[in-house]
């Protein structure tokens, strides 16, 4: 099972957060927000929903021909329909779609950091590990 949505850059993106990643469908950011690395987001809830049923999903951010991916243990209770955070910790909440990520914004390719706060589309795919 495959499942792709888009995200898009911002200039104020800076992925510099050591614990999580952040995908979210507010059209704007500040620099507080030093784990979201797109914004627009235009992922259905529902889709999501049926990759908590396995044990790790594979989160792969691709921007042209740069990528990164992200192993994670999908969380069973992600219910937001407004943000996607993966997190290293076991820390869940409606918002966490997966924890125990290999992950964190902070170590996503730099290349593809640099083309998201260029503002650039960025596509990115869920699927089961």
């Amino acid at each position: 099972m495959i499942y792709s949505f888009n995200i898009f850059g911002h200039k104020n993106i800076l992925s510099t957060h050591k614990n999580t990643v952040e995908f979210t469908k507010e059209r704007e950011l500040t620099k507080n927000g030093d784990c979201i690395v797109g914004v627009k987001a235009d992922f259905e809830l529902s889709k999501l929903k049926q990759f908590l049923k396995f044990e790790k999903v594979k989160i792969t951010i691709k921007v042209d021909d740069v990528s990164d991916t992200i192993t994670a243990v999908p969380n069973k209770d992600f219910a937001s329909n407004h943000e996607l955070v993966i997190r290293l910790s076991d820390f869940s909440s409606e918002r966490t779609f997966a924890i125990r990520a290999d992950k964190a914004a902070d170590d996503l390719n730099k290349k593809l950091v640099t083309a998201l706060k260029d503002g650039k589309k960025a596509v990115v795919t869920v699927s089961e590990v």
